[in-house]
């Protein structure tokens, strides 16, 4: 295996590691903004974009890495499990798309159903990481499906 194949490996997994561990941080978050008032829910709205932002950008590195793996390796575009991750990545776009995004808006907005919002960020956060642990199962396991 060369050394460059290898460190595409290692960043495609570094940017998976990325991609899904800060998501973890959210569920903090959320429970603190159960009891905060409008100024800290200000700082924490803040804190949860950016997240989510450092994670579309690792998704970005994780969809070129694994580009670059697929061209540079054994696996065809055909094999069933890169097709199945493909689908489920396309899933996953749309979904962290609609996500968060909009529930944070009416969070900054008005106050009055935040308590509703937060479930259903916390919802939409485990949502997600049950997309990228499918995936991330998908590309470990690489099993044959069809």
């Amino acid at each position: 295996m060369n050394e460059l194949y290898v460190a595409i490996i290692f960043i495609h997994v570094l940017s998976a590691v990325v991609s899904i561990g800060p998501l973890f941080v959210l569920f903090s978050l959320i429970r603190k903004m159960h009891h905060s008032n409008d100024h800290t829910d200000k700082a924490y709205i803040s804190i949860f974009r950016s997240i989510v932002r450092l994670i579309k950008h690792a998704g970005h590195v994780l969809v070129g890495s694994g580009i670059l793996l697929v061209i540079m390796g054994p696996w065809s575009w055909n094999t069933p499990w890169i097709l199945s991750t493909i689908a489920l990545m396309v899933i996953s776009i749309f979904f962290l798309a609609r996500a968060f995004s909009p529930k944070l808006k009416k969070l900054e907005e008005s106050n009055s159903e935040k308590q509703l919002l937060l479930k259903q960020l916390k919802t939409s956060t485990w949502t997600y990481i049950g997309l990228l642990a499918l995936m991330l199962a998908l590309m470990v396991i690489k099993p044959t499906l069809w």
